[in-house]
C-alpha cells in the first residue's frame, strides 16, 4: 500500500475537484442571478444540467472504462470538465446580456460530460489497484472522505471567490482540473493485466445477468446511495435558505455555518473507511447505524425549528450519512467481479447524482407544506433506506465473502447428483 500512496493521492484529487467544481456554485447562485438578471429557476439550471448530463452518461463511461481502461477515460474526462469550466468562466468577457447565461449553461453541460467519466470511474479503479479487500475498503473510505471534504470546502471557497468576482469560482475549475490531470498522468499506474471487455451485445447480456443474480441487494444499495445524496443536498438547501432569509447570514459566514454538518460527514466517512476493513457484515451494520442516526435527527428537527437545535441535529445527520457512504461504496465494489465493476459502480454513481439533483427542488416544494411536514417526510424517506438495507442486503459471511443472492434449489433429476451452486 505504501508504494501506491501516490496513486491514492492522485485518485483522491478527482472527487475533491469534481465536488468543488459543482458545489462551489451553491452559495453564489443568488449573486449569479442578480448579475445576469435571470430568475431563480434559470440559475438553478446551472446545477441541474450538470447533474442530468452526468446521470445519462455515467453508465456509458463505465462501459468504456471496462473496455479501454480506467485511466484512458478519466484523463480525457478531466480535460473536458476543465474546458467546460473555462467556457463558463470567460463567458462574461465575450458576450453580453442573456448570451452570457447561455454560454455558462453550455460550459456546465461540458462539465457534466467530464464529471461522468471522472469520479465514478475512480471507485472501480481503487478496486483494481488494491488486492486486499481490507485495503480496498480503507481506500474507498479515503476517496469518499476526499469527496466529502470537497463538500466542506465548497461553501467557504465559493463564497470567498465570489466575494472577489462573481465568476471566479467558474474560472478556478480549469486550474483545478489541470492539477488533477497531471497527478493522474504521473502518479496513477493502472494494472497492465486487465480482462478483455466483452462486445457490446455480450456486455449488455452480462449486465442483465448480474442484475438478475444480484439485483436484490444491488437495487437496495443503488436506492440507499440516491437517498443519502437526496437527504444531504436537500437539508443543505434548506439550511442555506434559512440562514439567509431568517438569520441574515451571507457570504463567508454563511459558508462556514454550512460547512459544519459537512465537516461531521467528512470525519465520519474517514473513520468508517478505516474501521470497516473487509468485514462485510460490519459494512452493512455500519450503514444501518448511520441511517438510523440520520432518520432520528431528521425526525427531531421536525419538532423544533430553533436554528441551534437544527444545526446540532444536522451534525448528527451528516455524521450518519458519512457512515453510510463508504460502507455502501465498499459493499458494492467488493460484491462485483472486476470485469463488471466499472459498469455497476457507474450505475450506482448515476443513482447518487439523481439524489443530488432531486434534493433541492423537492425540498423547496416541501418547505411550502410547513416545517414539521417537511422533515417528517424526508425522515420517512430515510427510514425507507434503513428498511432496504436491513431486509435486502445480506452479506454471505463476515469477512471476505462476496454478497450473493439466495441460491435457487437445483432442479431434481433422477439418479443424477448435482452440486448446489450459488450465483
Amino acid at each position: 500500500m505504501v508504494g501506491k500512496r501516490g496513486d491514492l493521492i492522485a485518485l483522491a484529487s478527482i472527487p475533491l475537484i469534481m465536488t468543488l467544481g459543482n458545489s462551489m456554485l451553491i452559495p453564489i447562485l443568488p449573486q449569479i442571478a442578480r448579475e445576469l438578471h435571470v430568475t431563480s429557476f434559470q440559475v438553478s439550471m446551472l446545477i441541474t444540467v450538470y447533474a442530468v448530463v452526468a446521470i445519462l452518461l455515467i453508465p456509458i463511461a463505465g462501459y468504456l472504462s471496462d473496455k479501454f481502461g480506467r485511466k484512458a477515460i478519466i484523463v480525457p474526462s478531466l480535460i473536458i470538465a476543465g474546458i467546460g469550466g473555462c467556457v463558463s468562466g470567460v463567458a462574461d468577457w465575450f458576450a453580453d446580456g442573456l448570451a452570457v447565461y447561455w454560454l455558462i449553461l453550455g460550459g456546465r453541460f461540458l462539465q457534466g460530460i467530464g464529471a461522468a467519466g471522472a469520479f465514478p470511474i475512480v471507485l472501480p479503479l481503487v478496486g483494481d489497484l488494491f488486492e486486499s479487500e481490507e485495503e480496498v475498503s480503507h481506500n474507498l473510505g479515503v476517496i469518499e472522505t476526499s469527496n466529502t471534504f470537497g463538500k466542506v470546502l465548497s461553501p467557504i471557497l465559493g463564497a470567498l471567490l465570489g466575494a472577489w468576482i462573481w465568476y471566479a469560482p467558474l474560472l478556478s475549475i480549469p486550474a483545478l482540473c489541470l492539477i488533477s490531470v497531471l497527478l493522474v498522468l504521473f502518479l496513477v499506474h493502472e494494472p497492465k493485466k486487465r480482462e478483455q471487455a466483452k462486445p457490446l451485445r455480450e456486455f449488455v447480456s452480462a449486465v442483465k445477468e448480474v442484475l438478475k443474480q444480484k439485483g436484490r441487494w444491488l437495487y437496495a444499495i443503488f436506492s440507499i446511495g440516491c437517498i443519502s445524496m437526496f437527504l444531504l443536498f436537500g437539508v443543505l438547501f434548506y439550511l442555506s435558505e434559512q440562514l439567509e432569509t431568517k438569520h441574515g447570514l451571507n457570504g463567508v459566514i454563511k459558508g462556514l455555518v454550512l460547512a459544519i454538518p459537512l465537516a461531521a460527514l467528512c470525519l465520519a466517512s474517514f473513520i468508517t473507511g478505516k474501521k470497516i476493513g473487509k468485514d462485510k457484515k460490519l459494512m452493512k451494520w455500519s450503514g444501518v447505524a448511520g441511517l438510523i442516526l440520520s432518520t432520528g435527527a431528521l425526525f427531531g428537527i421536525g419538532f423544533f425549528s430553533n436554528i441551534y437545535f437544527v444545526i446540532a441535529c444536522l451534525i448528527v445527520c451528516g455524521s450518519g450519512i458519512g457512515i453510510v457512504l463508504p460502507s455502501s461504496d465498499a459493499l458494492i465494489t467488493e460484491g462485483i467481479d472486476k470485469e463488471m465493476r466499472g459498469t455497476i459502480t457507474s450505475l450506482y454513481s448515476s443513482m447518487r447524482f439523481i439524489g443530488v439533483s432531486a434534493g433541492p427542488p423537492v425540498m423547496s416544494l416541501l418547505m411550502k407544506a410547513g416545517h414539521m411536514t417537511m422533515f417528517f417526510v424526508i425522515a420517512g424517506v430515510s427510514l425507507v433506506a434503513v428498511i432496504l438495507l436491513l431486509t435486502l442486503v445480506k452479506p454471505e459471511s463476515g469477512r471476505g465473502g462476496a454478497i450473493k443472492p439466495k441460491p435457487k434449489e437445483p432442479r431434481k433429476r433422477p439418479k443424477v447428483a448435482r452440486p448446489l451452486h450459488q450465483g
